[in-house]
Order: C-alpha cells, then sequence, then structure tokens
C-alpha cells in the first residue's frame, strides 16, 4: 500500500522598503539565491520591492521569519553578504551573538560603516549622554561634537528610545543676513544645516533619510521654529548654540517634554552674534553649571578629526595676540 502525503501548498508576498532591497537582494541577487538554494521546493521570485514565494506552508513561514531577521540585521549594520546569509540559515547563535565585540560602537552607519568615539572626549560625551538627559558638548570646529551627537540619536531611534529626532540651529551665521539670500525659507536654511546632512548620509542609506523626514521622524529646522512647541520622547540636538541669545536657549530648553533626551553643541570662540548681544552658551554655562542633571563636556584641539593641520591652525590662532 502507497501511502500519499499531500503538502499544503502556500503563497506569500513580502513588501521590502527600499531602503533594505538592495542589501537584502544583494549584488547580482546573490543572497536571494543563497535562500532560494537553501529551500529548493520554494520559489522565490523578487518584483520590484517584493518578494513572491510560493512553497509549503513550513518552509514560507521559515523563510518569512529568515527575511524579517536579516531585515533586522541591515537595520543595525547597514550590510549584508551571502556569508552572513548563510550564517542566518544555519541559525549559528554563537557566531550572531558575537558580531559586535567592540563596546565602543556607537552604531553601525551606511554600508556598514562603523561610528564609534575616537577620542576621549568624545567617549566623554556618549557617556554622559547615556546618564544625563540635558549634555553641553562645547569644543572648537572639527571636534566631532554634531557627528557624535547626531551618531547618537540615530542609535536612540534605532533602539526605539525615542520616536523622532530633532535637529536645530539658529539662522545666524558669519554675519550673512539670512533674508538676502535667494530663494524660499527651506533654499535659504538648507546650506546652513548642510553637515547634520552630511553625517546623517554617513549613518543612514538615502532612502530611510528621505523616508524619516517625509513621515517627520527626523525633522531639521531653523531654531525659531520651536517656539510654542513641547518635544516629547524625542532626541533633540541644538548646533551652534553659541549663536544663541540667552533668552532663545532658555526658550529652547523649556520646550524639554517627557521621555526626551538633549545635546546641545557650540564653539565659544565663533559667537557671530553682534557684539553687545551675550551668547546664550556662555550664559547657560554660567547659570545651569551646578544642576545634576545637566553634563558639559569641554573638547579641545586634541579632539579634533580632522586633517592634522586644523590641529596647528587651531593653535595657532589660539596663540596670537591679534
Amino acid at each position: 500500500m502507497k501511502i500519499i502525503i499531500k503538502t499544503k501548498l502556500t503563497e506569500k508576498v513580502l513588501k521590502l522598503e527600499s531602503s533594505f532591497l538592495i542589501e537584502i537582494l544583494g549584488i547580482q541577487n546573490k543572497n536571494i539565491k543563497e535562500i532560494s538554494n537553501a529551500y529548493p521546493k520554494s520559489k522565490i521570485i523578487s518584483r520590484g520591492n517584493e518578494l513572491f514565494l510560493h512553497g509549503s506552508e513550513n518552509e514560507i513561514g521559515e523563510i518569512e521569519i529568515l527575511v524579517e531577521n536579516l531585515i533586522n540585521h541591515v537595520d543595525k549594520f547597514g550590510k549584508l553578504n551571502p556569508e552572513l546569509v548563510r550564517t542566518y540559515l544555519k541559525r549559528d547563535t554563537a557566531v550572531l551573538n558575537n558580531m559586535i565585540t567592540d563596546d565602543e560602537v556607537i552604531l553601525h552607519g551606511n554600508r556598514g560603516m562603523i561610528i564609534k568615539a575616537k577620542t576621549a572626549n568624545q567617549k566623554k560625551l556618549v557617556e554622559a549622554s547615556m546618564s544625563h538627559d540635558i549634555v553641553f558638548a562645547i569644543g572648537p570646529a572639527g571636534t566631532g561634537k554634531t557627528y557624535t551627537a547626531v551618531a547618537l540619536a540615530v542609535k536612540a531611534l534605532k533602539e526605539k528610545q525615542v520616536k523622532k529626532i530633532i535637529i536645530t540651529r539658529p539662522a545666524v551665521e558669519a554675519g550673512e543676513n539670512l533674508g538676502f539670500l535667494p530663494g524660499d525659507l527651506k533654499e535659504k536654511i538648507d546650506p546652513y544645516l548642510r553637515p547634520i546632512y552630511d553625517a546623517l548620509e554617513d549613518m543612514l542609506h538615502g532612502e530611510k533619510l528621505k523616508e524619516y523626514v517625509e513621515k517627520n521622524v527626523l525633522e531639521i529646522a531653523p531654531l525659531a521654529y520651536m517656539r510654542g512647541r513641547t518635544l516629547n520622547h524625542a532626541f533633540i540636538i541644538l548646533d551652534e548654540a553659541q549663536n544663541t541669545t540667552p533668552m532663545q536657549l532658555k526658550m529652547f530648553l523649556t520646550r524639554m517634554g517627557p521621555s526626551s533626551r538633549i545635546i546641545i553643541t557650540g564653539d565659544k570662540t565663533q559667537i557671530d552674534l553682534p557684539r553687545n548681544q551675550k551668547s546664550g552658551l556662555e550664559d547657560a554655562i554660567q547659570k545651569l553649571i551646578k544642576i545634576k542633571g545637566i553634563k558639559f563636556i569641554e573638547l579641545d584641539g586634541r579632539d579634533v578629526v580632522r586633517h592634522p593641520l586644523v590641529v596647528e591652525i587651531l593653535d595657532a590662532y589660539d596663540n596670537s595676540d591679534s
């Protein structure tokens, strides 16, 4: 007597975000081919940003869980290759659990770029952000204040510690008046926010960055836009704080809502306010220094991570009598 066991077949369509699609498929679809080889009885077809699965109910269920794990991997590490796919297929938990051995890594950025604190004071900034809801990072250009702050914000968002990132700057730059610049407000402001975008492009895939902006998960705006708001469950960065007035900085700090974290960056040597106007950053250092929940981190020439000549240039200006 011949026993015939009927296998229940099923079909499933998995929609992938554009930011994950290329990494999940792999170069010349090599990642998907690894999955297909592991499940020869099932069909996996890629069309646009969708994966069409056809096979036994059990196998399709396993493939769906595998793809979800691979998406989580790409979201965390920024890249995927056939070897890693094989590791997930083997369910080698020992290897997977030991992928991160460097405790100093803040996050894995775009295309797997490793982003970490590079200097002693940058490490202090990272540690301070973990234990304080408000941190001031003060130091000259090139010390990685803003870059590190943005990395910490992206990390908090990815780990679902916050629901959104808000990055703001005062619209005062080197004595220039925005009103005389061409274009609408966005076109006037964007050049001043370019360093922020440059940092974000290191940390997020272009499609994911675009999606965050469109869904208002990531908001980049001039400081004036913060007035009258309460910023809840957000990681908020105020950049170039030396160009705020005391009232502006007070306004900003009092926007802080529940479960929010703030990093304020500034350079006391590059104040572009009128000479008779006190800097909000200098005012805050005097008034808030003794509050236990607020941490002040000072960075200096030893933290400069740009070209080595930048350190010498900063020293030359610092030591000049003029």
